[in-house]
Protein backbone atom coordinates (compact mmCIF):
# COMPACT_ATOMS: atom_id res chain seq x y z
CA UNK A 1 0.00 0.00 0.00
CA UNK A 2 1.26 3.50 -0.88
CA UNK A 3 1.92 5.76 2.12
CA UNK A 4 0.59 9.33 1.96
CA UNK A 5 3.39 11.71 0.92
CA UNK A 6 3.26 13.95 4.06
CA UNK A 7 3.56 10.85 6.25
CA UNK A 8 6.38 9.42 4.12
CA UNK A 9 8.33 12.68 4.40
CA UNK A 10 8.13 12.50 8.21
CA UNK A 11 9.15 8.80 8.12
CA UNK A 12 12.15 9.67 5.95
CA UNK A 13 13.20 12.43 8.40
CA UNK A 14 12.95 10.14 11.43
CA UNK A 15 14.87 7.38 9.58
CA UNK A 16 17.90 9.67 9.34
CA UNK A 17 18.17 9.90 13.13
CA UNK A 18 20.66 7.59 14.94
CA UNK A 19 19.07 4.49 16.44
CA UNK A 20 15.79 4.91 14.52
CA UNK A 21 15.05 2.10 12.06
CA UNK A 22 12.33 2.09 9.35
CA UNK A 23 9.70 0.49 11.61
CA UNK A 24 10.37 2.89 14.50
CA UNK A 25 10.21 5.81 12.06
CA UNK A 26 6.83 4.64 10.80
CA UNK A 27 5.54 4.18 14.33
CA UNK A 28 6.59 7.71 15.33
CA UNK A 29 5.12 9.29 12.19
CA UNK A 30 1.74 7.61 12.65
CA UNK A 31 1.77 8.45 16.35
CA UNK A 32 2.17 12.13 15.51
CA UNK A 33 -1.00 11.99 13.39
CA UNK A 34 -2.97 11.58 16.64
CA UNK A 35 -1.20 14.42 18.48
CA UNK A 36 -3.18 17.70 18.75
CA UNK A 37 -2.10 20.28 16.16
CA UNK A 38 -0.95 22.76 18.83
CA UNK A 39 1.50 20.18 20.19
CA UNK A 40 2.80 19.47 16.69
CA UNK A 41 3.27 23.20 16.12
CA UNK A 42 5.22 23.50 19.41
CA UNK A 43 7.32 20.47 18.44
CA UNK A 44 8.08 21.96 15.01
CA UNK A 45 8.99 25.32 16.61
CA UNK A 46 11.30 23.63 19.15
CA UNK A 47 13.09 21.81 16.31
CA UNK A 48 13.31 24.98 14.25
CA UNK A 49 14.82 26.91 17.18
CA UNK A 50 17.23 24.13 18.18
CA UNK A 51 20.22 25.44 16.21
CA UNK A 52 19.09 29.05 15.93
CA UNK A 53 19.02 29.66 19.68
CA UNK A 54 22.02 27.59 20.79
CA UNK A 55 25.77 28.03 20.37
CA UNK A 56 28.97 26.42 21.55
CA UNK A 57 30.47 27.83 24.74
CA UNK A 58 33.57 29.86 23.83
CA UNK A 59 35.52 28.23 26.65
CA UNK A 60 34.54 24.54 26.81
CA UNK A 61 32.52 23.95 23.58
CA UNK A 62 29.49 22.67 25.49
CA UNK A 63 26.09 23.51 24.00
CA UNK A 64 24.91 26.79 25.50
CA UNK A 65 22.50 29.68 25.04
CA UNK A 66 25.20 32.26 25.84
CA UNK A 67 28.88 32.83 25.04
CA UNK A 68 29.85 31.10 28.29
CA UNK A 69 27.89 28.07 29.52
CA UNK A 70 26.57 27.99 33.12
CA UNK A 71 29.44 25.69 34.24
CA UNK A 72 32.19 27.96 32.88
CA UNK A 73 30.36 30.94 34.37
CA UNK A 74 30.09 29.34 37.82
CA UNK A 75 32.68 30.84 40.19
CA UNK A 76 32.22 27.96 42.64
CA UNK A 77 33.64 25.40 40.17
CA UNK A 78 37.25 24.26 40.59
CA UNK A 79 38.94 25.78 37.51
CA UNK A 80 42.17 23.93 38.33
CA UNK A 81 40.73 20.55 37.24
CA UNK A 82 39.61 20.09 33.63
CA UNK A 83 37.77 17.01 32.35
CA UNK A 84 37.84 16.21 28.63
CA UNK A 85 34.75 14.40 27.28
CA UNK A 86 33.66 13.34 23.81
CA UNK A 87 30.08 14.61 23.77
CA UNK A 88 27.75 16.96 25.66
CA UNK A 89 25.76 13.89 26.80
CA UNK A 90 28.89 12.62 28.59
CA UNK A 91 29.13 15.94 30.43
CA UNK A 92 25.48 15.62 31.50
CA UNK A 93 26.07 12.06 32.76
CA UNK A 94 29.09 13.10 34.84
CA UNK A 95 27.23 16.12 36.23
CA UNK A 96 24.41 13.79 37.29
CA UNK A 97 26.90 11.69 39.29
CA UNK A 98 27.49 14.71 41.53
CA UNK A 99 31.14 13.70 41.97
CA UNK A 100 32.94 16.27 39.85
CA UNK A 101 33.19 19.98 40.59
CA UNK A 102 35.78 21.00 38.02
CA UNK A 103 35.28 22.32 34.49
CA UNK A 104 34.99 20.55 31.14
CA UNK A 105 36.15 20.53 27.55
CA UNK A 106 33.84 18.89 24.99
CA UNK A 107 35.55 17.43 21.92
CA UNK A 108 32.34 16.71 19.96
CA UNK A 109 33.56 13.33 18.80
CA UNK A 110 36.49 10.94 18.82
CA UNK A 111 39.18 10.09 16.28
CA UNK A 112 37.79 7.49 13.88
CA UNK A 113 39.68 6.94 10.58
CA UNK A 114 36.89 4.69 9.24
CA UNK A 115 34.52 7.67 9.37
CA UNK A 116 37.19 10.17 8.24
CA UNK A 117 37.29 11.84 11.67
CA UNK A 118 40.81 12.97 12.46
CA UNK A 119 42.23 15.29 15.15
CA UNK A 120 41.29 18.35 13.06
CA UNK A 121 37.59 17.40 12.97
CA UNK A 122 37.17 17.59 16.75
CA UNK A 123 38.11 20.28 19.28
CA UNK A 124 41.59 19.04 20.25
CA UNK A 125 43.40 22.19 19.06
CA UNK A 126 40.92 24.34 20.99
CA UNK A 127 41.74 22.28 24.09
CA UNK A 128 45.49 22.81 23.67
CA UNK A 129 45.00 26.55 23.06
CA UNK A 130 42.92 26.71 26.22
CA UNK A 131 45.64 24.98 28.23
CA UNK A 132 48.30 27.34 26.87
CA UNK A 133 46.14 30.42 27.43
CA UNK A 134 45.47 29.49 31.05
CA UNK A 135 49.15 28.82 31.74
CA UNK A 136 49.63 27.00 35.02
CA UNK A 137 46.04 27.53 36.22
CA UNK A 138 44.92 24.03 35.17
CA UNK A 139 46.74 21.60 37.47
CA UNK A 140 45.04 18.38 36.34
CA UNK A 141 43.43 17.31 33.08
CA UNK A 142 41.23 14.20 33.28
CA UNK A 143 40.84 12.49 29.92
CA UNK A 144 37.33 11.01 30.06
CA UNK A 145 36.96 9.82 26.48
CA UNK A 146 35.02 6.57 26.18
CA UNK A 147 36.97 3.32 26.77
CA UNK A 148 36.63 2.30 23.11
CA UNK A 149 39.30 2.03 20.41
CA UNK A 150 38.33 5.50 19.18
CA UNK A 151 38.31 6.95 22.68
CA UNK A 152 41.72 5.46 23.51
CA UNK A 153 43.19 6.72 20.22
CA UNK A 154 41.86 10.19 20.99
CA UNK A 155 43.34 10.09 24.50
CA UNK A 156 46.76 9.12 23.12
CA UNK A 157 46.72 11.91 20.52
CA UNK A 158 45.87 14.47 23.21
CA UNK A 159 48.62 13.12 25.47
CA UNK A 160 51.23 13.19 22.69
CA UNK A 161 50.33 16.73 21.65
CA UNK A 162 50.47 17.86 25.28
CA UNK A 163 53.95 16.35 25.71
CA UNK A 164 55.19 18.31 22.68
CA UNK A 165 54.04 21.51 24.37
CA UNK A 166 56.14 20.54 27.40
CA UNK A 167 53.40 21.57 29.83
CA UNK A 168 53.47 20.49 33.45
CA UNK A 169 49.74 19.73 33.67
CA UNK A 170 49.06 16.41 35.40
CA UNK A 171 47.13 14.10 33.03
CA UNK A 172 44.88 11.34 34.36
CA UNK A 173 42.44 8.84 32.83
CA UNK A 174 39.15 7.61 34.29
CA UNK A 175 39.76 4.52 36.41
CA UNK A 176 37.86 1.35 37.22
CA UNK A 177 34.12 1.19 36.78
CA UNK A 178 33.75 1.91 33.06
CA UNK A 179 33.92 -1.34 31.06
CA UNK A 180 35.87 -1.40 27.80
CA UNK A 181 33.68 -0.53 24.84
CA UNK A 182 31.08 1.29 26.94
CA UNK A 183 29.81 4.84 26.48
CA UNK A 184 29.87 7.26 29.42
CA UNK A 185 26.38 8.56 28.74
CA UNK A 186 24.92 5.11 29.51
CA UNK A 187 26.89 4.50 32.71
CA UNK A 188 25.05 4.67 36.04
CA UNK A 189 25.93 7.26 38.68
CA UNK A 190 27.77 4.82 40.99
CA UNK A 191 29.94 3.55 38.12
CA UNK A 192 30.84 7.10 37.13
CA UNK A 193 31.72 8.01 40.73
CA UNK A 194 34.06 4.99 40.92
CA UNK A 195 35.64 5.93 37.59
CA UNK A 196 36.27 9.52 38.70
CA UNK A 197 37.61 8.52 42.13
CA UNK A 198 39.83 5.78 40.67
CA UNK A 199 41.38 7.80 37.86
CA UNK A 200 45.03 7.02 37.08
CA UNK A 201 47.89 9.19 35.92
CA UNK A 202 49.07 8.86 32.32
Amino acid sequence: MRIAKPVQRVIDCFSKLPGIGPKSAQKLAYYLLHVPQIELDNFALALSDLKRTTMLCQECKNVSETDLCPICNDSSRNKKVLMVVEHPMDLLAIEKSGRFNGVYHVLHGAINPLENIGPDEIFIDALLMRLQKNGGLIEEMIIATNPTMEGEATAMVILNKLKKLDMKTKVTRLGIGIPTGADLEYADELTLRQAIDGRREL
